[in-house]
């Protein structure tokens, strides 16, 4: 907000303004810039068109000339244009939305569309064809609507409940025809029309996967006959497994058999009617529109591919060879996303990601692709002009690009992209030439005022915050959010340059404010922080000082005094505790220019003696605050929208903060929080909101003078204002639409003389300074990072040099902390600067104290430590505890504190853990163990492997019971009823019949057991179950038989399990016994062990946790392996006790009695025989004396110690073989026992196995149970879904059928219009000659001619040289429109009297004519109504083809009725029977397959098989008897016939011996047999002749191979030899080549050509005689071999000739 001048002359306009009447003023919009990159098109061959904000910008791509057009209601919402027609479409963005629709270029309005839509319009879209425009509404009614513009008439319109659409456009070959597309589909809309009626058709698009793979679709609703499961019975749709019987189960699919499609971005029509399409996943396909079946279409690289590619890189460099096979190979698995597409005849224009123009030729599947240009950024859009002369190319960020691909192939950048929304704008001073803009990307742009002509632009690259124009220089402030100021020379506005930055601090910069005199720049940061700035180049933007608000700063305003050469400043607040608005006013003096350092402490502080602080408490929260002059301040409140008056009083201290009272409130209209806005010469308040409207007040009256609807609310509203210093113009910003705007204020005569008078004298007191401060701007350097403050190195210098000087022991926690601060950032901001230089000047000035307080730390360290060791040497009981030297005695409680925290912490967190896993205990312990009648438990072999485990049961409940006692006592009720019916009904017979399986009645049983089993699937009857209570497996039809029949199956198969656990129990009671007989005989083997001193460990068998399951539910103290954790009271107490038991023990041991016991008799009063093994008898005495010294005495005492010994030792040894054998006694009988036990666990285990199988075999039979309820439940399921369907299809068959017979009426009775209309035509020219029978013959005959003669059809004119890929599109409503007129103007022409015969009235020839016009009109109208009644026939036959259609639907879902009704009677009656056959019972022949396959199998009785075995062996045994019979008969039939056969071969064996006699050819080695009596030994002797010969050659053959390699050696030396030869020839060729060629150029030198000449001649006659000679000997030859063959014949013709001879 700009600051206000304070003035005597103010003071007397102020006195004078009470005075004033109200004032009139009038907004007007002077040019509008920005962009929102969306929907640009041509509305004609020069001019685009786009929307942004509140407005349409049109642009003139050649002079860049713009023109605006405002949406009266705000933003513009959907939008369109059609260049053929000149015309543009949009939406207002308000409840209940209005298309609104100009011409252009007079932006007149041509109609107001009002639609159904009641929140806004997302797509409009013109047809190319007609006055013909598609809409489509978002939420709630998602509509798409076609509308006739021209006639402002709805046609048709569908609802399409929850469907966004993304992208809409018409058929440019064919209005007819619609495509919708969105994230996820493509949808083609057909609009059919009848006479005056139209109608939406839709045909979804079936894309493929996201691999690009086809998707084959089949239909999920109706069954497939060629697929059938013969044992699982009937296959049912998915729909009816789900249980689905609405509209769901047509569309039902399982998730996983979902796949996902490609996800269309963008869609172009063809010259065919046919659709390209780019998705994201990077596939380019083509959709056939007919079949709406989508194909991809695959890359083919030309062969000229280079070539091409040099007449097609316009704008991009020329690439190498490697280049392109690089560029190939990336085009072939690198494809971009497709967001753009344009048709052209030559091919297709596509753009996307890549943000390259590419351009596709296609043929058939495959395509070629070149590339344009390149414009780096993500490209959204592709249009052509009108006359597909120019392409325009829009990124996503805003550019905006023409290119002309047939004319100069030059990309032009037309529009310049802003990264992101504007920010801010302000004049420039003097205010009346340019303005400046920044965006919050940190663009700077520079527009031209008159006309807003893009200028230049400066990107600082950061985000920006704040921005403001200084009024006493050229220059630019921007702040950022980084804390930085950034300062621009926009001395030459062509191009501006940042030349000084400053980081304040670390917080974001909010509010920037020049005060009017331009001599100061307050900045508000985050955080109440207000930095002052001089603002003048000339002192380097030096930063003067800072303040610290008492919270955040909401806004700033600011008042010069020049009298007292004094800048008041008001920060506006909002506490968060008071949530009032307080305003704090300060002074900034001119001495904190002149003498900064008296007025800021050493941190750069303001002193408060210096700005003079106050404050002011205002009685409601404002948002925004402006202060005139007189000290009245205007406020716009935050809570409500109101604008608020105070008049603040002076000399208000800090302590004495009354709340002020608002004079004045008026409400604004408008939506809160807002701000206001002063005009420089105060006499004008603009207030603006999130609305978007501005409105002007007058500052007195606060009355509203003029308001301009500017921007929306949806774009956020209003984000800055600025007035110009003469007050002739505003600019406005929106938050979030991308747009600014300029306004210009029109007011009256007086006002504007007013505010230029002001203006004036503004620029009269800041020319000098204007003009001081630019020259210093030009002068400085462009910054950049080396022209930075000194300061900052010179710290980090200092920082150095101190880390260097002062060794590591000695800088403290406070030294360190300040070097890091200084080293810890590249660019020190200006705060931390001045901390960082308060610091040091506080380190020096307190470095002496420092040095003292360093030495006593230092002595006071060394004390204690000296003490903790003297401590460390005395006793422990005179030791001091560690804590006791501890003299921060705060923070040891505190750290003491803080871990029984934490302690508590912990154990809290493990005690909720562990109640946890006590609650999942008790939990599992109940549902697990507690609920379990029978715990399930095990029990193992002693010696084997085996383990059985019972089967653990729940008590069965009471619901249970009761059902089963239910369904028993039905049974036998259905038993009763059963044997009493046929007792009534039928005969009885005497011989008893077989019972069935369900009765249960009290004769005997069947005899045949394994029948039995066999018949009833199981064998549960010899495991405990009763199957005589079960249904027959062929008796179960109805669903109640089934669920009864499941609750006796499970009855048994509880029957089964409670047998088995009972044989369990048995063998558990047994092993327990087992164990304790074991236990019995090992505590005499362990003392049989122990006095035969064995190394044997007794085995001691014991139960295992599976087998005492309980006792996992207690935890024994072996298992804990942690210490034990005791309270005191509990170690207190053990340590007694440990200390009793102590003194027992001791006690025990200084017994007297005790003691003597041990040392006479071992310890015992008695000896046992068990002990005898322990005794030794003492040898005497005199044993240790040499026997030759004994005495007789001693000899024979000697003599009874052997002698005692030895009966000791045969009494020992007979003790320890009695022991040896009842050891091994015990031993086995310990093992036969334990051997016995498990064999009958083995004989548990294998009735376990049968347990499970016969428990298996039921489970199977409940399953198939299961299974069938399920596939009926399945099967009725799906007849609803039918029943559903054909209700559905029905209701559409009558809707159609309806709609046929109305369709139908209305073709009749237009064909009845048609003919009655055909019919006056044909009356009209068969009443020419009675109309005009007054006229003579011959003129009657002439005017007939006249009469039936018409003008030349127009022709239309085909442009070959245009571009245009649609053609002129025949049919349109203007086509025939313009040919009307043409045959008007031509009869006109006709009509002329010019063209009247000879000799003919005039009255005559003017009848005449309009009897001819009667005519032509006639036949154009009946022309026009043969062509819709052709459109309503076409209609009708498609309403035909659709209720034919449903009809045909009808007919399949009564066909799949029909197949339903069949499959479920014969599931009803197919029933599933299980068997339990043996082997020999099942007479197929297996397969490879371990399970033979049963789909051809019959079911028969035994019986009938035995039967038919009898008759097939007596049958068996009657045809062996004739066979053998007819054997011996053919016996000797075959013997005859084969003597015949031998005869017969004889015979031909001697006719043909005779024959070779007769023809054998007598040679010498025949005549040789015949000759020698001994020819074997002949032969004999030539063979061995022959074999030494073959020895002979054999050795030759060796002596040659020998020969051939020593020639061979002798030819690779030979070689070698010519291989030199060779090289030195071919050297001498290469001189001798030299030499020849030297005389080649002497003898080309010479003149001879006539000799070489004549040499060539004699040579041609040379080849010329020898080609002569070579055909003569040819045709010699050829006569002679003619010769030869004439000779031969001539002697076969004398050869004799043998014949054979027939005996």
């Amino acid at each position: 907000m700009l600051g206000l001048w304070a003035t005597e002359s103010d003071s007397e306009y102020g006195e004078d303004s009470d005075r004033r009447v109200a004032r009139e003023a009038d907004l007007e919009v002077r040019w509008v810039q920005g962009f929102t990159n969306s929907n640009v098109g041509f509305v004609n061959n020069k001019t685009i068109c786009y929307p942004c904000g509140n407005y349409i910008l049109f642009v003139d791509i050649e002079t860049k000339k713009k023109t605006v057009l405002k949406c009266k209601n705000g933003h513009v919402g959907a939008f369109a244009v059609n260049g053929n027609s000149q015309v543009v479409a949009f939406s207002d963005q308000k409840l209940n939305p209005v298309i609104y629709i100009y011409t252009f270029p007079e932006l007149v309005k041509q109609s107001e569309i009002k639609g159904q839509a009641q929140l806004d319009y997302s797509l409009l879209a013109f047809s190319y064809m007609g006055p013909y425009l598609a809409s489509y509404s978002s939420a709630p009614e998602f509509a798409l609507s076609i509308w006739d513009w021209q006639e402002n008439i709805l046609l048709c319109s569908k609802s399409q409940p929850g469907v966004t659409v993304t992208s809409m456009s018409f058929n440019p070959m064919s209005w007819h025809q619609l495509c919708l597309s969105n994230e996820n589909s493509l949808t083609v809309w057909n609009i059919e029309r009848n006479d005056q009626e139209h109608y939406l058709k839709s045909k979804p698009v079936r894309l493929p996967a996201e691999d690009g793979s086809q998707m084959y679709n089949q239909d999920v609703f109706f069954s497939h006959p060629d697929i059938q499961d013969l044992y699982y019975g009937p296959v049912l749709p998915i729909s009816a497994i789900a249980g689905l019987a609405g509209d769901d189960a047509e569309t039902f699919r399982p998730k996983d058999d979902i796949q996902p499609s490609v996800h269309p971005t963008v869609h172009c029509w063809t010259a065919t009617s046919d659709l390209y399409m780019g998705c994201e996943e990077g596939h380019f396909l083509a959709i056939n529109v007919e079949t709406v079946k989508a194909s991809l279409l695959y890359y083919k690289p030309p062969r000229d591919a280079k070539g091409r590619r040099r007449t097609q890189f316009h704008s991009l460099p020329p690439l190498s060879d490697d280049d392109l096979k690089k560029e190939e190979d990336k085009r072939r698995t690198q494809k971009p996303v497709l967001l753009a597409m344009a048709y052209h005849k030559d091919g297709l224009y596509a753009a996307g990601s890549d943000g390259i123009v590419h351009f596709y030729q296609i043929k058939g599947t495959h395509y070629q692709m070149d590339d344009c240009f390149d414009v780096s950024e993500p490209i959204i859009s592709l249009v052509f002009s009108p006359d597909y002369d120019t392409l325009l190319v829009e990124t996503d960020k805003g550019s905006v690009y023409v290119y002309k691909p047939s004319h100069s192939k030059e990309v032009i950048k037309l529009l310049d992209a802003c990264n992101d929304h504007f920010l801010s704008a302000d004049f420039l001073t003097p205010g009346n030439k340019y303005c400046v803009s920044v965006a919050i990307s940190g663009e700077v742009h520079i527009w031209l005022l008159e006309d807003g002509t893009f200028i230049s632009k400066l990107c600082l690259n950061t985000q920006a915050t704040a921005m403001v124009c200084c009024p006493s220089s050229f220059s630019v402030a921007v702040g950022t959010k980084e804390g930085h100021v950034y300062f621009i020379d926009v001395t030459k506005v062509e191009t501006p340059r940042v030349v000084h930055r400053v980081l304040l601090s670390n917080l974001p910069v909010h509010h920037l404010q020049y005060d009017q005199s331009g001599q100061y720049l307050i900045t508000g940061a985050a955080e109440g922080h207000i930095f002052i700035l001089d603002a003048r180049p000339s002192k380097l933007f030096q930063v003067l000082g800072y303040l610290v608000m008492s919270s955040e700063v909401l806004g700033l305003s600011t008042i010069y005094d020049m009298e007292r050469e004094l800048v008041e400043v008001m920060a506006l607040l909002c506490p968060p505790d008071t949530r009032r608005a307080r305003l704090e006013i300060f002074c900034l003096p001119s001495a904190i220019t002149i003498d900064n350092d008296e007025c800021i402490d050493e941190r750069g502080l303001l002193k408060n003696r210096v700005i003079q602080k106050r404050q002011y408490e205002l009685d409601y929260p404002l948002s925004s605050a402006v202060r005139q002059k007189d000290d009245t301040v205007y406020g716009y409140c935050n809570h409500a929208p109101f604008i608020c008056k105070y008049h603040l009083v002076k000399k208000k201290t800090w302590k004495d903060l009354p709340v002020t009272l608002s004079e004045k409130k008026i409400p604004s209209n408008q939506f809160a929080p807002g701000f206001l806005h002063l005009s420089p010469n105060s006499q004008l308040l603009a207030s603006v909101a999130k609305d978007g409207v501005l409105f002007i007040h007058d500052a007195v009256t606060l009355e509203t003078v003029a308001q301009e609807h500017c921007h929306s609310y949806q774009g956020q509203g209003i984000g800055s204002l600025a007035f110009s210093l003469d007050g002739q113009f505003i600019l406005v910003n929106g938050m979030d639409d991308g747009t600014l705007v300029c306004l210009k204020l029109k007011t009256g005569d007086d006002e504007i003389k007013e505010a230029t008078d002001y203006w004036r004298l503004i620029l009269t007191v800041l020319n000098n300074s204007i003009y001081n401060e630019n020259a210093v701007l030009k002068s400085m350097a462009e910054w950049n990072i080396a022209t930075e403050p000194l300061l900052e190195s010179s710290l980090e210098k200092e920082s150095q040099e101190t880390l260097q000087k002062k060794p590591s022991v000695e800088v403290t926690d406070e030294d360190s902390y300040h070097n890091l601060n200084i080293l810890s950032t590249d660019e020190m901001t200006w705060l931390n600067q001045k901390i960082q230089q308060a610091i040091k000047e506080e380190i020096k000035k307190f470095a002496d104290k420092r040095k003292e307080l360093k030495k006593g730390i230092k002595k006071l360290r060394k004390t204690i430590q000296e003490m903790m060791y003297e401590n460390e040497q005395v006793p422990d009981i005179e030791s001091l505890d560690q804590q006791e030297f501890n003299l921060d005695v705060e923070e040891q409680e505190r750290l003491q504190v803080e871990s029984e925290q934490e302690v508590a912490r912990v154990r809290k967190e493990i005690e909720m853990e562990n109640l946890a896993n006590c609650y999942l205990r008790d939990i599992i312990k109940k549902e697990c163990w507690d609920s379990m009648s029978i715990k399930g438990r095990a029990i193992k072999c002693f010696h084997a492997a085996y383990e059985v485990t019972n089967y653990p049961m729940k008590e069965r409940s009471k619901e249970e019971l009761e059902t089963l006692e239910r369904v028993l006592q039905l049974k036998k009720i259905e038993s009763a009823d059963l044997k009493i019916r046929k007792e009534i009904v039928e005969f009885q017979p005497q011989a008893v019949p077989p019972k069935e399986e369900g009765e249960k009645v009290e004769e005997e049983p069947v005899t045949d057991e394994s029948t039995s089993n066999s018949l009833i699937g199981s064998l549960s009857a010899q495991f405990g179950g009763d199957t005589s209570i079960l249904y027959h497996q062929m008796d179960l039809h109805t669903r109640e038989e089934k669920i009864n029949q499941i609750i006796l199956l499970q009855d048994i198969i509880y029957k089964v399990k409670t047998a088995f656990n009972k044989e369990f129990d048995t063998v558990a009671r047994q092993k327990e016994q087992e164990i304790a007989r074991v236990k019995e005989r090992n505590l005499r083997i362990q003392e049989i062990v122990e006095q035969l001193e064995l190394q044997e460990e007794v085995w001691e068998p014991s139960l295992t946790d599976d087998e005492i399951p309980e006792r996992a539910l207690t935890v024994q103290d072996s298992e804990i392996k942690v210490e034990k954790y005791l309270t005191p009271q509990q170690r207190a107490k053990a340590e007694m006790m440990a200390k009793i038991e102590m003194e027992r023990r001791l006690a025990a041991l200084n017994s007297a009695r005790q003691r003597a016991l041990y040392d006479m008799m071992g310890g015992v009063l008695e000896i046992k025989k068990e002990d005898i093994l322990k005794i030794e008898i003492p040898p005497p005495p005199f044993v240790s004396k040499p026997d030759t010294l004994w005495n007789e005495e001693e000899k024979k005492g000697f003599k009874e110690y052997e002698k005692k010994v030895k009966e000791l030792n045969e009494e020992r040894e007979k003790y320890r073989k009695t022991l040896e054998t009842e050891l091994k006694k015990l031993q086995t009988s310990i093992q036969e026992t334990t051997q016995i036990f498990d064999d009958t666990v083995s004989r548990l285990f294998e009735r376990k196995v049968k347990s499970e199988m016969v428990i298996y075999q039921e489970e199977l039979k409940i399953n198939n149970l299961l299974y069938s309820l399920l596939l009926d439940e399945e099967l009725s399921t799906r007849e609803a879904g039918l029943n559903h369907f054909l209700d559905k299809k029905r209701k559409e068959k009558l809707s159609t059928a309806e709609a046929v017979q109305v369709v139908r009426g209305q073709v009749d009775a237009y064909r009845e219009t048609y003919d009655n209309l055909a019919a006056e035509d044909k009356i009209l020219e068969r009443g020419f000659k009675k109309e005009f029978s007054d006229v003579p013959v011959h003129h009657v005959d002439h005017l007939f001619k006249l009469y039936k003669r018409r003008p030349r059809a127009q022709k239309i004119k085909m442009h070959l040289d245009t571009a245009n890929p649609y053609g002129d599109r025949p049919g349109s409503a203007r086509a025939y429109k313009e040919a009307l007129a043409h045959l008007m103007k031509a009869i006109d022409e006709m009509d002329d009297p010019e063209n009247m015969p000879e000799g003919l009235d005039l009255p005559v020839w003017e009848r005449f004519c309009l009897a001819r016009r009667t005519k032509v009109e006639s036949e154009q109208l009946v022309k026009r109504k043969a062509l819709t009644l052709a459109e309503m026939q076409a209609f009708l036959q498609k309403r035909m083809d659709d209720d034919e259609k449903i009809k045909m639907d009808i007919d399949k879902i009564l066909n799949e009725f029909n197949t339903l009704r069949e499959e479920k009677m014969r599931f009803q009656l197919d029933l599933t029977v299980q068997f339990l056959l043996k082997q020999g019972q099942v007479e197929l022949e297996s397969a490879a397959e371990l399970i033979p396959d049963y789909t051809d199998a019959i079911l028969i009785h035994k019986s009938v098989i035995e039967e038919l075995n009898c008759t097939i062996r007596a049958q068996g045994e009657k045809k062996i008897a004739s066979m053998v019979e007819s054997k011996d008969f053919s016996k000797g039939i075959f013997q005859l016939e084969w003597e015949h056969k031998k005869m017969k071969m004889l015979m031909e064996d001697l006719n043909q011996r005779a024959r070779d006699i007769q023809k054998l050819h007598v040679s010498r080695d025949r005549q040789l047999f015949l000759s020698i009596l001994n020819y074997d030994s002949r032969i004999t002797q030539q063979v061995s002749v022959m074999e030494q010969t073959l020895g002979v050659m054999d050795k030759l053959h060796k002596k040659k191979v020998k020969n051939s390699q020593k020639i061979f050696k002798d030819l690779e030396k030979r070689i070698c030899l010519k291989e030199q030869a060779n090289y030195k020839l071919s050297q001498e060729l290469q001189e001798m080549l030299v030499s020849v060629s030297e005389r080649r150029h002497i003898f080309e030198a010479a003149d001879t050509q006539l000799v070489s000449e004549k040499a060539a001649k004699e040579h041609y006659q040379d080849i010329v005689q020898r080609r002569q000679l070579v055909d003569l000997a040819k045709e010699q030859a050829h006569e002679i071999s003619v010769l030869q063959a004439e000779v031969e014949r001539l002697r076969l013709r004398t050869f004799p000739a043998l014949f054979e001879m027939e005996y």
